[in-house]
């Protein structure tokens, strides 16, 4: 397994990160908390673009528990089919919306266990709405991440739960709340899955990656 960076290296990292996105942001779009969450719970193993493009039409329409319900589980269907499971994760919205009213006044909550009780939310959904709409320093881990943790030494752990430890136990308190998005941008864009983009990579001095190509 790949050992873990000094501290010295995980702040000339997140320093150069930072300098150059200095407020990153998701991009899954929305427009309030229940729309970020809806957004980021139909996205699992779909792409952020793909889910864009289904809530474009959903959420002018669905922006709220209460009109999701009026929409139903059949037209919810009919606005997201394009995205992958998409039967099941209509049939989770519409469970979670009624569950928002029912029992949070139709607010979304700021509580990891209360997000996590949803249908179809998990903890890395919860992880996302707890650090883009409440500002809480949670590291939401996805494969991007855990391939950019293990490979540069910035968070090495052998499952996701793992990197999420690694990444609030290493990475500098002042970094932390952006450090989830920093990472998972640099794996969407330079730390790629098949072949690295190494030669354009503006941490490359510091990872401890030693396949590092010059292309």
């Amino acid at each position: 397994m790949t050992r873990q960076l000094p501290y010295a290296q995980m702040k000339a990292i997140f320093s150069r990160l930072r300098e150059i996105e200095p407020e990153p942001k998701g991009e899954l779009e929305h427009v309030n908390a229940f729309t970020l969450l809806v957004a980021v719970a139909l996205s699992a193993q779909a792409t952020d673009v793909g889910v864009n493009k289904a809530t474009r039409g959903l959420f002018p329409v669905a922006d709220t528990p209460e009109k999701m319900l009026a929409l139903g589980e059949e037209g919810l269907i009919e606005k997201i089919k394009t995205i992958g499971l998409f039967r099941n994760k209509a049939k989770n919205v519409i469970k979670l919306s009624r569950i928002l009213i029912d029992e949070y006044g139709g607010e979304v909550p700021s509580s990891r266990a209360a997000l996590m009780s949803l249908p179809g939310v998990g903890r890395k959904t919860a992880n996302v709405v707890l650090n883009m709409w409440f500002h809480q320093p949670a590291q939401a881990v996805d494969t991007h991440i855990f391939r950019v943790g293990n490979r540069t030494g910035i968070a090495p752990g052998k499952d996701e739960g793992a990197v999420e430890r690694a990444i609030e136990d290493n990475v500098p308190a002042e970094f932390l709340q952006h450090a989830h998005h920093w990472l998972i941008l640099h794996g969407r864009y330079i730390c790629v899955a098949r072949k690295p983009k190494c030669g354009i990579c503006p941490i490359r001095d510091w990872c401890l990656y030693d396949q590092k190509e010059d292309a």
